[in-house]
């Protein structure tokens, strides 16, 4: 098994700072890329941020500058630094882990997703 266990999100004010992580855990060999995705209501799923297991970065043109992505591989962690927030940037936050799984018959990549975290950004 593998499970993705979030932390974090809650009612933030416009301007304001919110981090969410995110941990994989159980029969995780390693993991390749991490990322936060979000759906706002009566919008597509997009991508907020990923990173690489070597720790290089990628950002959704509208978190530019706001967002900060990191990942602690030793603790198959991934957190994401949400500042100067905007009431757009209300959504579900959803973790994402691309991971090398022991199973029976050896080693699988799967893909894994978070539950989802609310973040409601308003006054």
């Amino acid at each position: 098994q593998v499970q993705l266990v979030e932390s974090g999100g809650g009612l933030v004010e416009p301007g304001g700072s919110l981090r969410v992580s995110c941990v994989a855990s159980g029969s995780v060999f390693s993991i390749d890329a991490m990322s936060w995705y979000r759906r706002a209501p009566g919008k597509e799923r997009e991508l907020v941020a990923s990173i690489t297991s070597g720790g290089s970065s990628n950002y959704g043109d509208s978190v530019k500058g706001r967002f900060t992505i990191s990942r602690d591989n030793a603790k198959n962690t991934v957190s994401l630094q949400m500042n100067s927030l905007k009431p757009e940037d209300t959504a579900v936050y959803y973790c994402y882990a691309d991971v090398l799984r022991e199973t029976s018959r050896g080693l699988s990549r799967q893909d894994y997703w978070g539950q989802g975290t609310q973040v409601i950004v308003s006054s």
